[in-house]
């Protein structure tokens, strides 16, 4: 999901600087509201799981697509399956993202310690090789969406700034400890509207709790569409994130993001996009050297489970409160 997010500010560049091209993009359904706002842009979803499992269902996906008389693909993903597509449209211009593995490597070895090319940027390279020159340093964004009545009867109407709090990541080792978390929360929630996200009965168990037990907090984990969802985010006056999902999500909204990194690192390059560098809030790599220790925080040594934890609450309550007041 993450991924998908990121494309969209590099998309969105591509859409109102070639404003000439009609524009498909091959991903599956659930992220297709991701792409609301982009003109000339049209979803295919890709039925990974049905009709397009396995080397029979990227067949007929390829056929499908070729009736779409496409003149170049950019594969933003550049994975087993988009290789066979590439093979499957022999004879059309495709373009594969250089992931940058051997520096990654390098990275998380510990032979380099130094920011490599973001991914975005990785994108755009990708539609440079294409032909289509961009440039991403005046992003623009969507407008604030009007909540429906079935949000404002979750979220109430918007008395208070909003802060939006994702706390949870796919590994452990990219969360920050929930018992400081707890603390954030119940500093924040004095001042500001907390928003919490998430998915997964485990974690909408935990937000509940978190919802319960403090003023101001309101867990929409479950509750709301995918679309609806972003039409909160939308509204956020900032998100607080771990290196995850919600904060390329975000960022992809223009809204502005901290972000508390574990044992992965924004050198690696997925920082969420337009975002100033000290809205990243970094373990402590004198406790904790090896960080990074992989790319997506998959391995780490069992004692950097919590590395997270070495950034205090109050640091967290500081930044966010910060950039509320510039606002």
């Amino acid at each position: 999901m993450g991924d998908v997010a990121m494309t969209i500010p590099v998309l969105r560049a591509l859409t109102h600087q070639h404003p000439e091209l009609k524009i498909t993009i091959l991903t599956r359904a659930l992220f297709s509201p991701f792409f609301r706002d982009l003109k000339n842009v049209t979803v295919f979803p890709a039925d990974v799981k049905g009709k397009h499992k396995g080397l029979s269902g990227l067949f007929k996906l390829s056929k499908a697509l070729k009736k779409l008389e496409i003149d170049v693909v950019a594969d933003l993903h550049n994975v087993l399956r988009s290789k066979i597509l590439k093979f499957l449209f022999f004879g059309t211009q495709f373009i594969q993202i250089d992931k940058g593995r051997t520096e990654k490597k390098a990275l998380v070895s510990g032979k380099i310690f130094q920011q490599l090319k973001t991914t975005h940027q990785r994108y755009v390279d990708v539609f440079d090789a294409l032909g289509f020159k961009l440039d991403l340093s005046n992003p623009t964004f969507p407008n604030k969406s009007i909540l429906n009545e079935k949000t404002l009867a979750i979220i109430g109407q918007n008395s208070k700034k909003m802060i939006g709090i994702a706390p949870f990541a796919a590994h452990e080792g990219k969360m920050y400890p929930l018992g400081l978390m707890e603390r954030v929360i119940e500093t924040l929630s004095k001042d500001y509207k907390v928003i919490l996200f998430g998915g997964g009965e485990k974690e909408v168990a935990i937000l509940n709790n978190f919802e319960a037990s403090f003023e101001n907090t309101i867990n929409i984990a479950g509750k709301l569409l995918l679309d609806e969802e972003l039409d909160v985010i939308s509204n956020l006056d900032v998100m607080l994130s771990m290196d995850s999902g919600n904060a390329h999500i975000a960022a992809m909204l223009g809204i502005k993001v901290v972000t508390i990194w574990g044992v992965t690192h924004p050198y690696a390059g997925f920082a969420p996009f337009n975002q100033a560098k000290d809205y990243a809030l970094l373990s402590d790599r004198n406790r904790f050297p090896e960080i990074p220790t992989s790319v997506y925080g998959s391995k780490y040594p069992e004692s950097y489970k919590n590395a997270a934890g070495s950034i205090t609450p109050e640091t967290v309550i500081e930044k966010v409160i910060r950039i509320t007041l510039k606002q």
